[in-house]
């Protein structure tokens, strides 16, 4: 069914949202959870697009965010010990992965964000909401950055379009380093099974990791499986991946591409040619979806020898300049 067309605050969950909708398409956004879209659905077709937080159990929503809905994480993924070498000096990241001794994700996921506005015309409903880092933000006590972010979210007869924009607000070069770990659902059909899915991602080589998590330097040769996960399709669940990929795009597009093969439709997550790299997780195949996640810069990248900026994604924004990107999500309709 179609809906009015609207902006609107409610819940989600027993928490404050901005609710989009426009034609079969709705959405939801969480600003007090990292600005997190949770919701993004076809309600004609009744497809959930997101893994979705469970509205009965939110706390472990709040409890682990990036594991659900389009995250945004930066600085993203891991650096080995904390370390965070930029233009001559050397910051100190919390180490919050135990495990491998690594800080992981940043300081943007978690935290809450303003809401700038929202609503709805004839062509989209929207909501813009923003991040202003500065003395006193989580993100600048260990990054001592000054810089405002923002995140427009809209729908309109083409689905969802995300708009990531980035602006250098102090006096020196800052580090550009954004990703989303955005979490698919599949089934996202509720009559379709996982067996019925293939996924099509846009990757390159695969980066060899070590037993921290970090990148060797090395690239290893693809399995039949990833060949398949760059041409044709195969399931995302053909093994248990937590793997780095560079991003090679396929007639000028940057995309992943999930098909439900039992009833036709397709799922397209077109994210833009700035993210040269791909991390794809698949929490050992253990839940109904993986994370294809864009991502602009190589793991570890500040401690990254011998590789220019450009090929690992080390890049920075100087005094005023401006960055954006554009990304969306949209279903392509079975064909008759």
């Amino acid at each position: 069914m179609t809906h009015q067309n609207q902006a609107v605050e409610e819940q989600f969950g027993g928490i404050p949202a901005v609710w989009l909708r426009f034609n079969q398409f709705e959405a939801a956004v969480i600003p007090s959870v990292g600005g997190n879209l949770v919701a993004y659905r076809d309600t004609e077709q009744g497809h959930r697009y997101l893994r979705e937080p469970d509205l009965n159990n939110m706390d472990e929503f709040r409890a682990a965010p990036a594991v659900y809905g389009i995250p945004i994480l930066s600085p993203p993924n891991r650096y080995e010990d904390g370390r965070f070498p930029w233009d001559g000096e050397t910051y100190q990241l919390p180490v919050n992965e135990p495990a491998t001794g690594n800080h992981l994700h940043g300081f943007l996921h978690d935290v809450e964000w303003n809401v700038e506005g929202y609503g709805v015309n004839e062509l989209e409903s929207y909501v813009l909401l923003s991040q202003e880092v500065k003395e006193g933000h989580p993100f600048h006590k260990y990054l001592p950055f000054t810089f405002t972010v923002t995140l427009r979210y809209s729908l309109s007869q083409d689905g969802l379009q995300q708009q990531l924009k980035v602006r250098n607000n102090g006096t020196k070069r800052m580090p550009n380093l954004f990703a989303f770990h955005t979490a698919i659902s599949v089934p996202f059909d509720a009559a379709s099974q996982r067996s019925d899915y293939t996924a099509k991602i846009t990757i390159g080589q695969r980066r060899e990791l070590n037993d921290r998590s970090l990148p060797t330097g090395e690239f290893q040769p693809l399995t039949p499986d990833e060949e398949k996960l760059k041409a044709e399709g195969v399931s995302p669940f053909f093994a248990a991946m937590d793997n780095h990929y560079t991003a090679v795009p396929q007639n000028g597009r940057n995309y992943m591409e999930l098909t439900d093969h039992r009833t036709g439709h397709k799922l397209v997550y077109d994210v833009g040619t700035s993210y040269k790299h791909w991390m794809i997780w698949n929490n050992n195949m253990e839940d109904n979806f993986f994370c294809p996640e864009p991502q602009m810069n190589l793991v570890n990248a500040p401690n990254v020898k011998g590789a220019s900026a450009e090929e690992i994604g080390l890049i920075g924004l100087e005094t005023g300049e401006i960055f954006e990107q554009t990304s969306r999500l949209y279903p392509i309709p079975a064909q008759k």
